[in-house]
């Protein structure tokens, strides 16, 4: 590791030793480059881009995907799990992101609870669904 930042890969090692095995000079330039970009990064952004990615993935559990398909791709077990996490994430983050970031997180988690309580054949009673001990009941 050079002095630089902790966060870069070398391309070869002060005693000359070649490149890891299977990786170009190219490949190890990209991964300190993709490096770099995530260190300029603030943390709010981040934060909101990882709570979508788990909005998105629980949307289509619970089967709200735009496909055709959207019925084949519903797991409501697989869903459940989403949205706890997402619960626990968003409620431990708010402090951290701002009520301007966090409301419209807390509001893509409550509709997504409500889809969930909605696709499932024997809805949770309130307060017993998917990250409502986050969150409190959702009605």
């Amino acid at each position: 590791m050079s002095n630089e930042t902790s966060y870069r890969f070398e391309e070869s090692s002060e005693q000359g030793e070649a490149l890891p095995e299977g990786l170009t000079a190219e490949q190890v330039e990209e991964v300190n480059a993709q490096m770099r970009d995530i260190a300029e990064v603030p943390a709010v952004e981040v934060i909101t881009t990882s709570a979508v990615h788990l909005m998105s993935a629980a949307a289509v559990k619970c089967g709200l995907a735009a496909e055709e398909n959207a019925e084949d791709l519903k797991d409501l077990d697989e869903a459940r799990k989403l949205i706890t996490a997402l619960a626990g994430f968003v409620t431990a983050a708010a402090p951290e992101i701002g009520s301007q970031h966090a409301a419209p997180l807390r509001d893509g988690l409550r509709s997504l609870q409500l889809a969930f309580r909605e696709a499932s054949p024997y809805p949770d009673a309130p307060g017993k669904g998917p990250g409502e001990k986050f969150t409190g009941p959702v009605f």
